[in-house]
């Protein structure tokens, strides 16, 4: 990563920025382009769409800039932005199309309408950054494909944990101790938490009520997990994790067990561990040498060591991974292939046939990662898809919600996509298994 700031200083002298195009201007939208505008010099958020316009403007007023121009075609903003005009506008579509944007960054939260967005960014020949694990674990797999196709980039971005931990997880790797397990070291976590629980703190921290509730109840945590998992092909050892609490991040390399980390790896969390918030890597190395150096750099006994970061910085770090998709081609994760985890949907109280489900954050459901063979075999719901969803049946709190037990919304482009990631992989693995 290091490299990526001597690279964007000579795009500055070339006096010929990264140009981005920001979707979503609420919190961490806003943030970004404080961070771009402030502290990357050759790079420029050079439009942002909002629904609401006001606030599209406030991302620019917040980053000192006062100028720019409102917009309605395609033609207008690539003009405004070869002027050096930045740029708002409450037509997502025209970021996606305009020539003169080069990386699409998505920070919306959403699934239906951040998929339409990645999708007509990558058909358009741009590099996709979402800070929207929601989204990748639910169809990154799939959006992966399409961007193979077009040779761009997609992937999420660095500052979440998803992206801090693959960072650590190749540095980990590439000084030769094999990772094992790739974790979230998480505060709390209350599976039963609503939006009314969580009002009070979402109106201190000024963010969305639903979204808070989703980090509370486990949903954002399974999220991030199956991101991880996706781009690391480790499984978990059970729907929702072992989650063993602990005092210190050290600690960890005593609460999995070894021959589960040795049989092809896991995803998983520890609860209340200082310091936090952040991510760590369980790296393994039994070569008596290297032991003796880990013992005398106070790593431990070994052979497994826990590598970690104490904390994860969304808006400062998500302009990396921007420069990196543009500079270098380079991910900062994403999808290996077909899905190795997905998050599924459980009642978190006792559901009535006839209810609509609220989806992620709400009042009714909250999401688990679960390995996509028992997804797949029990065709569990996708917490990511639920939204709108009608029970047919009653369900028990805690119980896991199918396929078979609702009704779905008339056809989303995010319910196409999921059957498309599904059939996708399964012609991939029939054609495998024919070899």
């Amino acid at each position: 990563m290091i490299i990526v700031d001597t690279a964007l200083q000579k795009r500055h002298e070339q006096d010929n920025p990264v140009r981005v195009g920001l979707i979503g201007a609420g919190y961490i939208g806003r943030g970004i382009a404080l961070q771009i505008a402030r502290s990357f010099p050759g790079m420029e958020t050079a439009a942002v769409y909002n629904r609401t316009l006001s606030r599209a403007g406030q991302a620019y007023a917040e980053a000192g800039i006062d100028a720019y121009d409102v917009v309605s075609t395609v033609a207008d903003l690539d003009n405004a932005i070869a002027r050096r005009r930045p740029v708002i506008t409450d037509d997502p579509m025209l970021l996606c199309r305009a020539e003169n944007i080069d990386v699409i960054v998505e920070v919306t939260g959403t699934i239906e309408f951040g998929a339409s967005v990645a999708l007509e960014a990558i058909r358009h020949g741009k590099h996709v950054v979402v800070q929207n694990a929601e989204l990748d674990a639910t169809l990154g797999p799939i959006l992966k494909v399409y961007a193979d196709r077009e040779g761009v980039v997609f992937t999420s971005g660095d500052g979440d944990q998803p992206g801090v931990a693959m960072n650590l997880f190749r540095y980990v790797k590439q000084i030769g101790y094999n990772p094992v397990l790739i974790g979230n070291i998480k505060g709390l976590l209350d599976h039963y938490c609503t939006p009314e629980t969580q009002r009070a703190f979402a109106e201190k921290a000024k963010q969305d009520v639903k979204m808070v509730t989703s980090f509370a109840d486990g949903t954002k945590l399974s999220m991030e997990q199956a991101v991880m998992a996706n781009a690391t092909g480790f499984g978990v050892s059970k729907r929702g994790m072992h989650g063993p609490e602990c005092n210190h991040v050290t600690e960890a390399v005593d609460l999995f067990s070894i021959d589960e980390l040795l049989d092809g790896g896991r995803t998983d969390f520890i609860l209340g561990a200082e310091p936090g918030p952040g991510v760590f890597v369980i790296g393994y190395n039994d070569h008596p040498t290297q032991q003796h150096y880990a013992r005398v750099l106070k790593m431990g006994d070994g052979p497994l060591y826990t590598f970690y970061i104490p904390y994860h910085l969304p808006h400062l770090e998500t302009p990396l991974s921007v420069a990196r998709a543009e500079l270098f081609q380079d991910p900062t994760i994403t999808p290996q292939g077909a899905p190795v985890c997905e998050v599924v949907t459980l009642a978190k109280r006792d559901l009535r046939a006839g209810e609509t489900l609220d989806g992620i954050g709400g009042f009714c459901t909250y999401g688990a990662i679960d390995n996509e063979a028992v997804v797949r075999r029990e065709n569990l719901l996708p917490m990511g898809l639920s939204e709108g969803a009608v029970l047919t049946r009653d369900m028990p709190k805690d119980e896991a919600i199918s396929y078979d037990d609702v009704e779905m919304p008339d056809e989303r482009l995010s319910d196409r996509l999921y059957w498309e990631q599904g059939n996708h992989f399964a012609v991939q693995t029939e054609a495998a298994a024919t070899l």
